[in-house]
């Protein structure tokens, strides 16, 4: 039986698309550490704080 080439490509884009599929399914799940990452970041900048100190932001450091 001979195999076509439209026929792989039709496979291609429909495995493809079954995989964009199941990655975005995965990307709404909340994974764990997020509240953590969340509360790491500055409420004023924006910025992820690293340690316990004030942000730059507060210093008035630029």
């Amino acid at each position: 039986m001979p195999v076509w080439a439209s026929d792989v490509i039709l496979k291609v884009i429909v495995l493809f698309l079954a995989g964009m599929a199941v990655l975005a399914m995965f990307g709404k799940f909340s994974f764990p550490g997020q509240k953590r990452l969340k509360a790491a970041k500055c409420p004023r900048c924006g910025r992820y704080r690293i340690g316990k100190g004030p942000c730059p932001c507060k210093k008035g450091a630029r």
